[in-house]
């Protein structure tokens, strides 16, 4: 007797038949990369040639937990070699998975921020498919990326599986049925502008996380920059610099907690999130309906009386979602986000403490500052130190507590990459 094979969705049916599997360069090896190195293994179709993180031994240990062969390289014909031998390359140098003829497909899941935009822009102009799981490198250097990935007829996307993918996704359903978008939500479980790798070390350490990255969650720089790649992508904006997020106890809250009749008014739709709300790890959309008919339906399928309406998802699950927009971009050239409206927003440095003249900057999630998301006007400079820049800048001026620092109370360094890859991403939307 022959039993019927079990049924698989369609994406799944064209990666399984493909004669050759999608071939991943992965810079990055810790908790994320190492999760996207076991999906590439897992997942029918795809197969990761090269693992690139400066801390080689991170990359040495995520070979072996997935039980892969592999050879440590430090030159292009080595890494040639070693992939033509079926072997995974691992490297330090992220340029050489980057630039290698042998993957077609480069995910930047590295904490770099200059040297993920530089790695970047060698995948492209190589002729790689680019899908960023570095929220910093992709909301700071994307418009140039995205520019560099059209001229060349290639993807260039945000990942699927963080907050900002599984949000776009609620909002193409939401409007395919026909409604119209007022909010994309997150919800941030908890929130101290003050965090820093000190204080932080007991929650980092029973997570497993680097310290400057849980700093970074906690004092909701992470969650800033993850909605401002929402909103560069739709063309949404925030309602007040950092957003509102409300307290609240369930994400159902959120139709009572903001006044969407007044914040949409322009029918201007924003961004914003809830803090502290069940379900933890979920996001939320807010759409709105006029249609009698459509209310009356939507009452009767318990989703309320409108003419907003909260539809949720409990949970994002950040690598294990990760391969559907990496197949998406490498089979049909589709982009998931990318910031198609250019720097609707950007996050911008606040002083955690009272920082003084000759202090030296320490970046996202350091003991200086946080980030918050503002609005910025087209053919407007704003004044502010994008967050994602501030990093080894030296301070001209005091700066108090909870105040912005500008770009003007800095020396800054216009050679250095992550400056000259900014000023392109500038010029890319002028």
């Amino acid at each position: 007797m022959i039993l019927p094979q079990p049924w698989v969705g369609p994406l799944y049916q064209r990666l399984a038949a493909l004669q050759a599997p999608l071939r991943i360069g992965l810079i990055g090896a810790g908790a994320m990369g190492r999760g996207l190195l076991y999906q590439c293994c897992t997942t029918p179709g795809f197969k990761c040639v090269a693992v690139a993180d400066i801390t080689v031994d991170k990359a040495i240990a995520c070979a072996r937990a997935m039980q892969l062969p592999y050879h440590i390289v430090s030159t292009a014909g080595e890494m040639q070699d070693a992939i033509g031998r079926g072997e995974l390359a691992v490297c330090e140098d992220g340029r050489l998975v980057a630039e290698t003829a042998g993957a077609g497909i480069l995910i930047e899941a590295s904490s770099a921020i200059g040297d993920a935009g530089s790695n970047s822009v060698a995948a492209l102009e190589t002729g790689k498919h680019v899908v960023m799981m570095n929220a910093e490198a992709d909301l700071i250097f994307g418009p140039h990326l995205m520019k560099l990935a059209r001229d060349r007829h290639l993807a260039y996307t945000s990942c699927d599986g963080d907050q900002h993918g599984v949000i776009v996704r609620i909002i193409e359903e939401v409007q395919l049925w026909g409604l119209d978008l007022v909010m994309a939500g997150n919800i941030k479980g908890f929130l101290d502008r003050d965090s820093n790798p000190t204080k932080i070390v007991p929650e980092a350490d029973a997570r497993r996380l680097d310290y400057r990255m849980a700093t970074a969650y906690t004092d909701g720089t992470k969650l800033c920059i993850e909605m401002a790649l929402v909103a560069n992508a739709l063309g949404l904006r925030t309602c007040v610099p950092g957003m509102y997020g409300p307290r609240a106890g369930h994400v159902r809250e959120a139709l009572q907690l903001f006044d969407f009749e007044a914040l949409w008014a322009g029918r201007r739709p924003f961004v914003d999130y809830i803090l502290g709300a069940d379900p933890g790890g979920g996001v939320f959309v807010v759409g709105h309906c006029e249609t009698p008919y459509q209310r009356e339906m939507l009452a009767y399928y318990k989703m309320g009386t409108g003419p907003f309406y909260l539809f949720y998802r409990p949970y994002h699950l950040c690598h294990v979602e990760a391969m559907r927009c990496v197949a998406e971009a490498a089979l049909d050239g589709r982009s998931l986000l990318q910031p198609a409206c250019g720097f609707r927003t950007n996050v911008y440095a606040y002083a955690k403490r009272d920082l003084r003249a000759g202090e030296t900057l320490d970046g996202i999630g350091g003991y200086c500052c946080y980030g918050l998301i503002e609005n910025c006007e087209k053919g407007r400079a704003h004044a502010g130190l994008p967050i994602c820049l501030a990093h080894d800048l030296v301070l001209e001026t005091d700066v108090a507590r909870n105040t912005p620092i500008l770009l003007e109370h800095v020396t800054r360094p216009q050679d250095r990459i992550d400056f000259v890859l900014h000023a392109a991403a500038q010029a890319a939307v002028q």
